[in-house]
């Protein structure tokens, strides 16, 4: 685990609309742009290999970044190249953070000036959810995956833990990018689960609206 005071102020961002990443999990990536080629290539070199995760923000006003201000950075804890020059990587997860500006630079991918300081406990072993009814949580779900006509390993869901679950649920379901954004911010598991369970209850009553204005 790399110690907050050891993150770097700048760190390379891949702004990808949909892809939840959070502190503990892992996310799957295929790289095939030649920009983020050469932003893997570039992370490989340094001591932390870290790639910020950060949801794009269609609303910026001018001035802004076009990202929403809290992401978190994954460390490359895996990776194969392909024979046509693609990279399969997995990203481990590290730390929130939030934005603070974006770098002028030379690279053709996207750098940000970043803060860690709010996201402390993001590097705690575990975090946990004392009031999770997993019973009514998986009966809930149940229904959720009926109605996409989605399949599960119930078995392998019965026996997670509770943050594996939650987090793994958070990054998977097909949640829009401001939706995403709320679970990424959600500043405990347990209110995470508590959005997670707004956001499947709104789904199963037909998603009229926008919960999240």
């Amino acid at each position: 685990m790399i110690k907050v005071a050891n993150l770097p102020g700048t760190i390379p961002i891949f702004p990808l609309p949909g892809a939840l990443l959070l502190p503990r999990s892992r996310l799957p990536l295929h790289i095939f742009e030649p920009r983020y080629l050469q932003m893997m290539d570039d992370a490989l070199k340094t001591p932390e290999r870290l790639i910020g995760m950060v949801q794009p923000n269609e609303v910026a006003g001018r001035g802004g970044t076009g990202l929403q201000t809290i992401g978190c950075a994954g460390r490359i804890t895996q990776f194969s190249e392909t024979e046509d020059n693609r990279y399969l990587i997995t990203l481990s997860g590290i730390s929130r953070f939030r934005v603070l500006r974006e770098v002028d630079g030379f690279t053709p991918y996207r750098r940000c000036d970043v803060n860690w300081d709010s996201f402390g406990h993001d590097q705690a072993e575990s975090d946990e959810d004392s009031s999770f009814n997993r019973p009514m949580f998986l009966d809930l779900l149940g229904r959720y995956f009926d109605a996409r006509s989605l399949s599960a390993d119930w078995e392998t869901l019965k026996e997670a833990d509770d943050e594996l679950l939650i987090n793994s649920l958070s990054m998977m379901l097909d949640f829009d990018s401001e939706e995403k954004q709320a679970l990424l911010e959600a500043p405990s598991l347990t209110t995470r689960r508590e959005t997670l369970v707004t956001l499947i209850e709104f789904s199963l009553r037909g998603g009229e609206g926008d919960m999240m204005q």
